[in-house]
């Protein structure tokens, strides 16, 4: 999940709360600082490698957000977790 104004925040926001323009607005922001990221990982300059599995990870459940909506499908609770 994407805390809210940066990494510091310790609100975090669901990706089901958001609206679909915004999702697509954030995926290609996440998209775009993934691509620096790998470029600084092949140039060793990298300060954070885990960034890019978060931003993978965020991407993906944008995207399964977005098809969600797309299908009707409504987003599951975790009961029991």
């Amino acid at each position: 999940m994407l805390r809210k104004s940066g990494q510091k925040s310790s609100k975090k926001v669901s990706f089901h709360e958001m609206s679909d323009e915004e999702l697509r607005s954030m995926a290609r922001q996440f998209k775009k600082e993934l691509q620096q990221l790998r470029f600084q990982l092949v140039t060793g300059t990298v300060p954070n490698t885990a960034r890019i599995t978060h931003l993978k990870r965020d991407v993906a459940r944008i995207y399964t957000v977005l098809r969600q909506r797309e299908l009707g499908i409504s987003a599951k609770s975790k009961s029991g977790k």
